[in-house]
């Protein structure tokens, strides 16, 4: 099956640091694909690469099978490509639904529309119904983000992207800092994106969360990839000897 997004040799420099040496990657349609590695492997910029937020200095970008040439994450977007960033990017003082449409927003039918009068019933509506089909536990869709558990933002920022997903969310670090509660709540988030053939990309340094949510791990260490595993066939123990170079060789 041809992947849905995939990276062939992917180099990036800055100067005279060779940050990504010629990585492979891929992911497929409903895939949930990790991406770990130690501080400085390649994961940031390999994610910055393929999101349009860089231009790499090397390799080829498939996209459906088609190759592409990403120049900004707006492009992407338009591209059914999203990302949901560690710091959520989210406006505090607006509820989950406003947030969901910023910079997308709903306008109200006929002439109220043209006067740029936003249908903000209708954006509670349809967001309230993404964030049920996903199983998130915000319930009140109109207090601020800026009230709401770190769970609970997270949750917003996810569904964000995937409303707007028509094919693939890249996720940072999307259970950083949250408690035991939280964290399952948004890996079974993380799973049902994927259950509705979304394709999901997730960077985690927490490996028992990797294969708990994860069909498969790409391992990044010195700007290359130089492992990957299905997640049924590891450990915790062979992950980090491959981020850390114990295991060289093995499964790459």
């Amino acid at each position: 099956m041809t992947p849905l997004l995939e990276a062939r040799g992917i180099v990036k420099n800055y100067g005279h640091v060779e940050v990504l040496r010629g990585v492979d990657f891929s992911v497929s349609a409903g895939e949930v694909v990790a991406l770990i590695g130690d501080n400085g492997a390649g994961k940031s910029t390999l994610v910055k690469t393929l999101s349009g937020v860089v231009q790499p200095d090397g390799g080829q970008i498939l996209f459906r099978g088609v190759p592409m040439v990403f120049t900004s994450p707006i492009h992407c977007r338009d591209m059914g490509i999203e990302t949901v960033f560690q710091d959520l990017a989210l406006a505090p003082e607006l509820g989950p639904a406003e947030n969901a449409y910023i910079g997308r927003e709903l306008f109200k039918q006929g002439w109220r529309g043209k006067l740029g009068i936003i249908d903000k019933a209708e954006m509670r509506r349809r967001a309230q119904e993404a964030f049920i089909s996903l199983g998130t536990d915000v319930k009140d869709m109109d207090a601020p983000v800026a009230a709401l558990s770190g769970g609970q933002r997270q949750s917003v920022a996810i569904c964000r992207s995937v409303m707007w997903a028509k094919g693939l969310v890249f996720m940072d670090e999307p259970t950083a800092a949250l408690g035991v509660r939280q964290t399952r709540k948004v890996l079974e988030v993380i799973r049902r994106v994927a259950d509705q053939g979304v394709a999901v990309v997730l960077i985690s340094h927490n490996m028992s969360e990797v294969l708990q949510v994860a069909d498969r791990v790409e391992v990044l260490r010195l700007g290359r990839r130089v492992a990957e595993y299905r997640s049924k066939e590891v450990d915790v123990e062979m992950l980090v000897g491959a981020m850390t170079g114990a295991l060289d060789g093995v499964g790459a």
